[in-house]
């Protein structure tokens, strides 16, 4: 029932499933044993462009994680995945010629919104304080995949006119930075989490150096739902009790 669900939330957001979370929903319960917490998080991150001028811009992010409890010390986990859809940017960036007149007339004094889409891989090591809170730090790569600019201006309505630039040359393929965490679970030491995150970029991801350098920043809160993990401990408890 929970894993129908999860689909259905997937489908009404309006993306596209990707391969990678499509195979957590069908075998996460194979993936769960007493040191390994398997899941499904997502929610929305606030992206924001250091060395731009600009604001913050909210996306929606989806992916998969795993808790692997360090057996020497129960107080700490080590915490990995991958987020599958992420992305980064600003909003409100000044426009900037586009080397064609009907396109510089059509856009001047609008705006740009920038739009980074990564494959991210946490690596984060988390202390337990007590039975529902979690805090880590550790650091995040990334990988893009794709990357624009949305130029945007208001001729009738607001935002009616776009037109979108891609500018994966001007950007670099990969990302780096610091990440920190912090961890409440809905119930006690299992079940559905909530998160909040920050992530702090330390690579210049500007490939153009006239324009200075631009690092990412972004602030992640969701939900991390462990699939199969709970219905696993009540099939061993009546196996137990029988």
């Amino acid at each position: 029932m929970k894993k129908s669900v999860v689909i259905i939330v997937l489908l009404l957001f309006g993306y596209q499933a990707n391969s990678q979370v499509l195979i957590s929903l069908l075998f996460g319960d194979k993936l769960n044993s007493e040191n390994i917490e398997f899941g499904l998080e997502g929610g929305f991150n606030f992206a924001s462009l250091d060395g731009v001028s600009s604001k913050s811009k909210r996306y929606f992010n989806i992916g998969f994680y795993f808790d692997f409890n360090i057996k020497q010390d129960p107080t700490w986990v080590f915490n990995t995945g991958v987020i599958v859809k992420s992305t980064m940017g600003a909003k409100d960036i000044e426009v900037y010629a586009l080397n064609d007149e009907d396109l510089d007339s059509a856009f001047e004094g609008g705006t740009i919104e920038r739009r980074i889409s990564y494959w991210d891989v946490p690596f984060v090591l988390k202390r337990k304080i007590n039975d529902r809170i979690y805090i880590g730090l550790g650091g995040m790569a990334a990988l893009r995949y794709k990357a624009k600019d949305v130029f945007i201006q208001s001729v009738i309505d607001k935002k009616d006119l776009t037109y979108e630039l891609d500018i994966k040359d001007k950007t670099t393929a990969l990302d780096a930075g610091l990440l920190g965490t912090f961890n409440f679970k809905l119930k006690k030491n299992t079940g559905m989490n909530i998160y909040f995150k920050y992530y702090y970029g330390l690579v210049n991801i500007n490939k153009v150096e006239s324009e200075g350098k631009h690092f990412n920043r972004s602030v992640y809160v969701g939900v991390g739902i462990p699939i199969g993990k709970n219905a696993k401990k009540e099939k061993e408890v009546k196996t137990d009790s029988k």
